[in-house]
């Protein structure tokens, strides 16, 4: 048996058949686990079937052909920052970052993400590139970016330096060409969105709707004085013992650190001004600018060596035609440029300075003199002929011009300084005596105070701070018993505190909160009271008596209101939404209703008449704004339809254990 397995194995069609097998398992299991280290940080993958076969299945092996865009973990890290800060700045001292850290947050940025993404992959696939002119446009219109209303390169750099994480000019702008290239189909659908002239009318009818309405206000229910037995305050009791329950509370001891009740520090002398000024002179220098047109000979990506060398004669053919004496650069440009974002304003890029192009034709345009046309110059974009028309040379504010401001700031750093070293100090002795505030403010020559108790969610003064209250009512502190970290109350002003005495939530036995329970049941019964002599007359109108005979028989007057306008507040907001929700009524009949107004009154009435705006009496600015309103809302459902059709022809992948 052995021997013949030997020779089978050994013929020319078992080698064939083995090489057969052997091959695609190398190729598919060996290579890739060693070409593949399975080092994956991304947080969403999308996977996409090929261009080129857009139904192909997702399983293997037709699966390796698929597409795959990453979000990168450390790039959703950093979109989830800049949202947190966005959200702090929005809501100040309301913002709660546990609240904001929770999953569900992280996953709906995430979800931006892809979405942003999704519209990106579709701008790649259509073939939609963005111009440098178009992306120097969108960043020196940015407020931050600008000093007195104009671009300041300094103040561009200075500001990209500051952000977490810094970005440097070339990092910013492609975020803004990848920001562009995906928002410009959606922008596009919202643009061509439109709204029918049927719909405005029919929108314009609504929105000038008027009806005829009578109405009575019953009195606020009568006040209940009947008895209350032993067995209905105890089923009220525990129907609602979520209402009697004594909130968790915590009383505090604190030090307040406060800035601006320290004693002020000496002003600084000339040579610390001096030298302040020599380590910020570059918010003081205006770099040279120069201001520039070019022309470009796009090649495209992946072209080959006859594509790029005929792009560069064509390139240096133009060269030579704007080198000529008396050529018109400008129309050259707007005839030959391929750069869709300047080409018409004559191949026009603006003052330009350092570290705002390509580094070729940056080099090249720093080396040229007013006047001067070179070229071609080659980019990752295609080749340029570039034409330098003006040089604005830098220059530096003077120290006398700005001592005063330096001063000024000088001052500022140093209480800053002398705050956080007071703090600091506070900080030690805490780390030395985590159970106790008194050594503490003894070294910082403050007082321990005291607060409360107070409930979760009340309190005046720090109390009313959100940072304090979570601090205060954190697990940690309560169950440990130490002093906080200081806790931020604004500039330059915090506070340590520490939990000396705390209380969980607990429901009051009845006996103490039975006063309460009685008096609930009897506006109970005067509400329902209420309620069932409103009910009553809206049967008799519906019944067909007029509501004014209906009123007088309970000694109520009427009042009459022909022709009330929509979001009209009579007699206020809630009654007048409640008077256009019911229907109009058919020919000789009314349409009765109901509304509880905040003080316990009923209103009672009866709409008899609906007469529709007229579309007409709307003027042209009027119907304008409207259409421009249901089409910018018709385009965002576009959108959403679009993201969610791009949504369902990929498949997405998110791990969230790297959120």
């Amino acid at each position: 048996m052995l021997e013949k397995i030997r020779k089978l194995s050994s013929s020319k069609l078992a080698i064939a058949l083995m090489t057969l097998f052997i091959i695609p398992f190398a190729l598919f299991f060996g290579m890739e686990s060693y070409m593949q280290q399975n080092v994956e940080t991304y947080a969403a993958r999308i996977s996409q079937p090929p261009a080129w076969w857009p139904s192909a299945p997702s399983y293997w092996p037709v699966s390796m052909l698929w597409q795959h865009e990453e979000i990168d973990a450390e790039e959703f890290r950093n979109a989830f920052e800049r949202e947190r800060q966005s959200q702090r700045q929005a809501q100040g001292d309301a913002f709660d970052t546990d609240e904001f850290g929770k999953p569900e947050n992280k996953r709906r940025v995430l979800e931006q993400m892809i979405d942003q993404r999704l519209l990106r992959m579709l701008a790649e696939d259509a073939g939609i590139v963005v111009g440098d002119a178009q992306v120097r446009a969108t960043i020196q219109s940015i407020p931050a970016f600008q000093v007195d209303g104009k671009f300041n390169p300094q103040q561009y750099q200075l500001t990209l330096a500051s952000q977490v994480p810094a970005r440097s000019p070339r990092q910013f702008e492609q975020l803004v060409r990848e920001d562009l290239q995906q928002s410009l189909i959606p922008s596009q659908i919202i643009e061509t969105a439109f709204a029918t002239p049927s719909e405005v009318d029919r929108l314009l009818r609504l929105l000038g709707e008027r009806r005829d309405v009578a109405f009575a206000v019953m009195p606020a229910p009568a006040p209940d004085t009947g008895a209350v037995g032993a067995a209905e305050v105890q089923r009220w009791y525990d129907s609602h013992a979520a209402v009697y329950r004594a909130p968790e509370t915590v009383t505090l001891e604190y030090v307040d650190i406060d800035g601006s009740r320290l004693p002020p520090p000496p002003a600084a002398d000339e040579a610390a001004l001096r030298q302040r000024y020599e380590q910020e002179q570059a918010r003081y220098t205006q770099a040279e600018e120069r201001l520039a047109s070019h022309i470009l000979v796009e090649v495209p990506a992946g072209a080959d060596a006859a594509a790029q060398q005929a792009a560069q004669a064509r390139a240096g053919k133009i060269a030579a035609q704007a080198k000529q004496p008396g050529a018109d650069f400008a129309a050259l440009a707007r005839a030959e440029s391929d750069d869709a974002g300047s080409k018409a304003a004559g191949g026009d890029l603006g003052w330009v300075g350092k570290d705002m192009m390509a580094k070729p034709f940056e080099e090249a345009l720093f080396a040229m003199r007013p006047g001067e046309v070179v070229g071609p110059v080659k980019t990752e974009f295609g080749w340029h002929v570039i034409q330098l028309r003006e040089v604005k040379a830098g220059s530096r504010v003077p120290f006398e011009q700005v001592r005063e401001q330096l001063a000024a700031e000088q001052l500022d750093a140093d209480r800053e300084r002398q705050f956080n070293a007071l703090t600091g100090k506070l900080v030690d002795q805490v780390y030395k005596n985590p159970m106790t505030l008194a050594p503490a403010a003894r070294a910082a020559n403050l007082p321990v105070q005291k607060l409360g108790p107070l409930a979760r969610g009340r309190g005046a003064g720090i109390a009313a701070n959100p940072a304090v209250q979570r601090a205060a009512f954190s697990e940690a502190l309560i169950q440990d018993g130490t002093v906080s970290d200081p806790i931020e109350l604004g500039p330059m002003h915090s506070v340590l505190i520490r939990v000396v005495a705390h209380t969980t939530e607990r429901a009051l036995p009845l006996a103490q909160v039975r006063e309460q329970v009685v008096a609930a049941i009897r506006a109970d019964r005067a509400a329902r009271a209420a309620a069932r002599q409103a009910d009553a007359m809206l049967a008799a109108v519906r019944d067909g008596k007029p509501l004014a005979e209906v009123a007088a028989a309970r000694q109520l007057a009427t009042s009459d209101v022909p022709g009330l306008p929509r979001g009209t507040p009579v007699p206020d907001a809630a009654a007048a939404e409640a008077m256009f929700a019911v229907p109009a009524p058919a020919p000789g009949k009314v349409s009765p209703g109901k509304a509880v107004l905040e003080d316990g009154r009923i209103v009672v009435f009866a709409v008899s008449k609906v007469v529709p705006g007229d579309p007409a009496e709307a003027t042209a600015a009027q119907r304008a704004a409207l259409q421009q309103q249901l089409a910018q809302v018709a385009g965002n459902d576009d959108v959403r339809a679009l993201v969610k059709a791009l949504r369902s022809r990929v498949r997405i992948r998110v791990e969230e254990s790297r959120l």
